[in-house]
Formats: C-alpha cells, sequence, structure tokens
C-alpha cells in the first residue's frame, strides 16, 4: 500500500474517462516537438492537474547503501552494454526502415531532468516525420498524422526507447527509477506538486515502479507517489522485480503508456 503523503484524498471526482485522456495527453506531451517553446496548453494542464488542491510532499530518505548502489551501478553497466551489443542487428534494422519511410535523422535527443535536477539528453528512435508540424494539430491523441506508420508500432512495442541503454551505460540513467520528464512538466508539476523534484534524489530509470504497479490511468501527483515509495524502499530483490514485471508491460503491449 502507498503511503499518501498529500493532505488530501488522491483521487479528487476524476472519472475514468478524464484519467484515460489525462494519460493519453501526459504520453503525447513526451513528444511534443516544440514543448519548450510552446510550453503546455492551459486545457491540458487543467487535465493532468485537475482540482486546486496544492500536493505536499514530505522530502524521502534515499534508501540502499553503498553495497546496493555498487551493485545497481555495476548491473547497468554490464548489463546494458550487453543489450547494445546483443542488439546491434536488430537496431540497424530499425533504423534502415525509419531511413526508408522517411527523411531525417534515425536517432534524436530530447531533453530531460535528471539526477539531482541535471538537464541531459535522452535518445530515442525518431517516430514523427521532420516536417510534423505542418502535418497536423499539436497534442494530437488518437491516429496523430505527425507519427511515421512504422513510429507507431515502435511506440507501442517501446522499440523507440532502445537507444536508452546508451543512457544507462553513460551513468545519465539506471535500468530502474522514476521515468526522467522533461522540464517543462517538472516546471509547471512542481507549482501544484510541492516536492515534485524529490524524485530526481535518484538515477531516473527506463522503468520503475509507477509504471508497473500503478496502472495507465495515474495521474501525475499519484504516479509520484510511487517515485517516493521506491526511493524509500528500493532495494536489489524490488528492481529485479520491477524489471520482470516490465518484461509482462511490454509483452502485452501497455509499454506505450
Amino acid at each position: 500500500m502507498i503511503e499518501n503523503q498529500m493532505g488530501v484524498t488522491a483521487t479528487v471526482a476524476v472519472t475514468h474517462e478524464s484519467r484515460r485522456e489525462a494519460a493519453k495527453l501526459h504520453n503525447v506531451g513526451k513528444h511534443e516537438p516544440k514543448l519548450t517553446e510552446n510550453g503546455i496548453p492551459a486545457d491540458v494542464l487543467e487535465k493532468l492537474l485537475p482540482g486546486n488542491d496544492i500536493v505536499e510532499l514530505e522530502k524521502p530518505i534515499v534508501n540502499g547503501g553503498l553495497f546496493y548502489r555498487f551493485i545497481k551501478r555495476s548491473f547497468d553497466v554490464v548489463s546494458s552494454g550487453c543489450a547494445l551489443i546483443l542488439l546491434a542487428i536488430p537496431m540497424a534494422v530499425i533504423a534502415l526502415k525509419i531511413k526508408t519511410e522517411s527523411e531525417g535523422p534515425v536517432i534524436y535527443a530530447q531533453r530531460r531532468v535528471g539526477k539531482d535536477g541535471k538537464v541531459f539528453n535522452i535518445y530515442k528512435f525518431r517516430s514523427m516525420y521532420t516536417d510534423a508540424e505542418s502535418r497536423g494539430a499539436q497534442w494530437a491523441q488518437d491516429e496523430d498524422p505527425r507519427v511515421t506508420p512504422f513510429g507507431k508500432i515502435m511506440r507501442k512495442t517501446r522499440l523507440d526507447e532502445i537507444p536508452q541503454f546508451w543512457n544507462v551505460f553513460k551513468g545519465n540513467m539506471s535500468l530502474i527509477g522514476p521515468r526522467p520528464e522533461r522540464p517543462a512538466f517538472c516546471d509547471e508539476f512542481e507549482k501544484r506538486i510541492h516536492g515534485w523534484h524529490y524524485r530526481t534524489m535518484v538515477r531516473p530509470g527506463i522503468s520503475g515502479l509507477a509504471q508497473v504497479t500503478g496502472g495507465y490511468d495515474l495521474l501525475p501527483k499519484e504516479k509520484v507517489l510511487f517515485d517516493l515509495q521506491y526511493i524509500k524502499t528500493r532495494n536489489i530483490k524490488m528492481d529485479v522485480v520491477i524489471m520482470l514485471r516490465t518484461l509482462g508491460v511490454v509483452s502485452t503491449g501497455d509499454g506505450a503508456r
């Protein structure tokens, strides 16, 4: 059971449909090409942060001693290095498919907020046309015309996130940890969720407790509770369980969520 640190009820009269719409918008926002320049529309923020309550979070004590951190980092380096080698041919095939389907770079970098609030570049396979802005409205939730046909497949299966193994190898990320957010989202969420930045007390991860436990329809103020719970209780067994459950999530197609 996740400890409720908010002082308010986590679910404030939000319908299932509203939750699904908010989740879709949050996912779409992770791919918006000009989020920094254009910002997050007010109506989108209203759906992501329903109600007028201000969430106050307690600063967590980071669990995991020197031995745990050594094992975790060692496993990250070895496993991500092996993944990059083993997936070299599949990555080449994906790159070729992207190139034959549309013009532009195969891999693109996007700014995300990492450990201790430091911004880094996360790498992904390109799933949108390079002229995305001229192909359709921003924040399109269904049948986004800016996404390539193969891009839709990559997003659903999370193949677009394979290059993030390089982020793990470099040390920007870990295999397991809170998912890194874009700076624009962090700035807005912090205004209503005081302590949102506590999520960055550890390295962000390719997958996390919120992704495999909380489900698709969690709002940001609910997801952060799972992130902080992970930070307070993380251990080797928990990381292994999250990895195994992530494989299950990806295999069912929910990984795109």
